[in-house]
């Protein structure tokens, strides 16, 4: 008798997992797989937490986040695209994934399909799978100076049982930033079918071309449209072990958000909060000085890879990664699991980003630059011999 559903015993870690792997603690290994720097949450965030904690909040609260961060929450992001957030559509729920998970569970059913605009992070087909859904990918066309979504291949995509769009920008792993005029299409496509859209932004700030933000689907989607931007604090304030995101949903499912945020989690940790707070309004100078470091390391990285014979790399817009294609070399997998054996760099093979991508891998470039500068020289030989 089946009694665990077959999609569930058919997972498997995605190939960042695989090589990363009992290897977490090794001290000669330069990290560049997993997306976040080697700074520390700046101190004035990390004391916002500790007040929280010695005030002793550390009890049960809102589910769909207390009431301070949904209100700092609301007034960064009127600041920020110069609108008038209801802030009942804000929900805190816990990490950003979890805020994709639950914009799934409102969108996706079983035998619905959900476009998902790829390369992008593993863990997003695997909601689609959960929900009992099918994936389809449409891949972003690489070009010589951006990744471009080919919106007539989207559409051709599409058959009666597509439910739900899924866009990340600025995109992990590619750096692809949608322009406005590229959100507004995507957005009246999703109007003139009828379908749900998810919005990741979570990369938002991280921003190395255009404005800062990024453009958002805030801007131009109404209040009760299905569409659900989901976004957080571990990019942008180097806050990634807080598992602190917030998601933007339409404003008639107030109750129903907050029952998902009691089902799922029972809302984010109390005290993490208080230093989401402190970090919307006093993180400005933080993001500006992040985003140059990872804007010189972007740099660092194009000269060093960009011009290698056997790299095709189209330089990010955006986000804090590279995502090179490697002449000759045909399994990720291995590639990445030789360059942590014979080369001490941790990097992310290609495969796990969705179809397509087996000759891509993807490197972390927001560590210090001295460190990176060491890890690209580490790497440079593999390439040569890469098959």
């Amino acid at each position: 008798m089946q009694t665990i559903r077959p999609e569930i015993e058919e997972f498997e870690l995605s190939g960042i997992g695989k090589v990363a792997a009992g290897a977490l603690d090794d001290p000669d290994v330069i990290p560049l797989w997993f997306g976040e720097s080697d700074l520390p949450t700046p101190k004035f965030i990390r004391d916002a937490a500790v007040q929280a904690l010695d005030e002793g909040k550390t009890f049960y609260s809102y589910a769909r986040g207390t009431m301070p961060l949904r209100a700092a929450l609301k007034a960064y992001l009127d600041r920020l695209y110069g609108i008038d957030l209801d802030p009942d559509r804000v929900t805190v729920p816990g990490s950003s994934m979890l805020g994709v998970m639950i914009a799934g569970e409102c969108l996706v059913g079983p035998g619905d399909e959900v476009i998902l605009v790829s390369p992008y992070w593993p863990n997003v087909r695997q909601v689609v799978r959960i929900m009992g859904g099918v994936p389809v990918d449409v891949r972003l066309d690489e070009g010589n100076d951006r990744w471009r979504l080919d919106f007539d291949r989207l559409e051709a995509a599409l058959t009666p049982r597509t439910k739900a769009v899924y866009v990340n920008s600025p995109s992990n792993p590619t750096g692809w930033i949608m322009t406005a005029d590229e959100q507004r299409r995507l957005l009246g496509l999703c109007r003139e079918r009828g379908l749900g859209l998810i919005a990741d932004e979570v990369y938002h700030r991280n921003v190395f071309a255009g404005r800062d933000p990024a453009p958002s689907f805030l801007e131009i989607a109404g209040p009760d449209e299905p569409v659900f931007v989901v976004n957080g604090f571990s990019k942008g304030w180097a806050m990634t072990g807080w598992r602190l995101g917030w998601v933007v949903a339409p404003a008639r499912l107030v109750e129903p958000m907050e029952v998902l945020s009691q089902v799922n989690s029972t809302g984010a940790n109390v005290f993490t909060q208080y230093g989401g707070v402190a970090a919307l309004e006093g993180g400005e100078d933080f993001v500006r000085s992040f985003t140059a470091r990872c804007r010189a390391n972007r740099d660092l990285v194009m000269e060093t890879l960009g011009r290698h014979p056997r790299v095709r790399l189209t330089a990010p817009e955006g986000a804090f990664y590279a995502f090179p294609r490697i002449e000759g070399m045909t399994d990720s997998l291995a590639f990445c699991r030789r360059a942590l054996k014979e080369a001490k760099v941790g990097l992310a093979a290609g495969y796990t980003f969705g179809d397509g991508n087996e000759s891509h891998v993807r490197l972390c470039f927001a560590i210090a630059t001295e460190r990176l500068k060491v890890a690209l020289d580490r790497l440079l030989p593999l390439i040569d011999g890469a098959v």
